[in-house]
């Protein structure tokens, strides 16, 4: 890991008065770049060749003669030939003199590598750097070590195939898609086989995918991802804020449980097995009984980052959770960081984030205002890493 001392000592060289958000031009970018622009930032998207008109071209802003934001959020977009080019120094260099301060999200680490994003990123990060590697599963102290650690639900994990003996989920990275998973489920170690076998073929899951694969226990009922904000500059108010409520949309596995179920069972007669591919998200809200519950399960793991990944989780994050029938939540995944669902929170906010703070308030509005906070009280250095 990169030493703190050295990341500090980057900082003190920034201008904080004309201090930029940057952010990898993916994932989560245009809700933290509409943030950084509603807080009064200028903004600078690291782009890939070849994914850069979004933001260089439709989302570029425009300001008028005063500095006022009219249209876009992209103030400065840097065209690279790709992503991981941002860990060569002159790169780094450069937005260290344009005062950029860094935001993670799972872009940046996916295209670079943690090992890359722990030990060679130079340029001040707001947020938690050290648990960023907590998202790895299968790492040793994945956030499925937190979680047990922290005594919070998720659920029960098969260690073999052979076990299956109810609905399993089986969790493995997508062959081809870097960022996607190739997720399938089996009732049986026999409907394990078949279906791997034919995921397999049709290049969707690697031969050897069961020694990273993690399998657990399916648990029915509707998905909440739950974005949460931890504030360690907050003296007055409490530190621990629920900004909103997403669920996914997956492809192709929503349009699959939209056909009737004899058309379904047809589809996996014929081997079409869906594919659980995020490629959107939506809004939700959870009936009030259960903001308790929600609000328990993130201060155990704000208190179990502060006692293993010292200093804890700073800024946003998101637990990933289904509830069950009995109204029981269970933790399938954990984003030490932005989650990826947070763009529906921007510009409009979400109702959590505006109740509490009686303003439009999306999650990259609520980080944009941590980091003008730590600014104008000097104490920037509580929020880098």
């Amino acid at each position: 890991m990169i030493s703190r001392d050295e990341v500090l000592a980057n900082l003190e060289k920034y201008d904080l008065k004309n201090a930029k958000i940057g952010v990898t031009a993916s994932h989560s970018a245009l809700d933290t770049c509409d943030g950084a622009v509603s807080e009064g930032f200028h903004t600078v998207a690291v782009c890939q060749k070849g994914r850069e008109k979004t933001f260089a071209n439709y989302f570029r802003s425009q300001r008028d003669p005063t500095g006022k934001i009219v249209r876009g959020v992209v103030d400065e977009p840097m065209v690279l030939n790709k992503f991981a080019d941002i860990m060569q120094p002159k790169i780094q260099t450069d937005l260290m003199n344009n005062n950029v301060l860094f935001v993670p999200n799972r872009s940046f680490v996916a295209y670079n590598g943690i090992d890359a994003v722990e030990n060679d990123f130079k340029v001040p990060m707001v947020g938690s750097r050290n648990l960023l590697r907590s998202e790895e599963r299968g790492d040793e102290r994945d956030y499925y070590w937190l979680l047990e650690k922290a005594g919070m639900p998720f659920p029960k994990k098969v260690e073999k195939p052979e076990d299956i003996d109810g609905l399993t989920i089986i969790k493995v990275h997508h062959k081809v898609k870097k960022l996607e998973r190739g997720f399938f489920t089996a009732k049986d170690y026999d409907q394990f086989v078949e279906k791997s076998t034919e995921l397999i073929q049709q290049g969707v899951i690697d031969a050897n995918f069961v020694k990273h694969a993690r399998m657990e226990q399916y648990i029915i009922g509707p998905v909440f991802n739950l974005d949460f904000f931890r504030s360690p500059l907050e003296e007055k108010g409490e530190q621990l804020e629920l900004l909103g409520v997403d669920w996914r949309f997956e492809s192709s596995l929503d349009g699959y449980c939209r056909l009737p179920g004899k058309q379904q069972v047809e589809l996996e007669e014929d081997g079409i097995i869906p594919e659980y591919t995020v490629c959107g998200h939506n809004s939700a809200t959870l009936r009030e009984s259960l903001l308790d519950k929600a609000f328990e399960m993130a201060e155990q793991y704000i208190t179990a980052t502060k006692k293993y990944y010292d200093p804890g989780i700073i800024g946003p994050f998101c637990l990933q959770t289904c509830v069950d029938k009995d109204l029981n939540f269970y933790i399938y995944d954990v984003a030490p960081r932005i989650g990826g669902g947070t763009n529906v929170h921007m510009s409009v906010g979400h109702p959590y984030g505006n109740c509490l703070w009686r303003q439009e308030m999306s999650t990259g509005r609520r980080l944009s205002m941590e980091i003008r906070r730590a600014i104008e009280q000097e104490r920037v250095d509580e929020i880098i890493t």
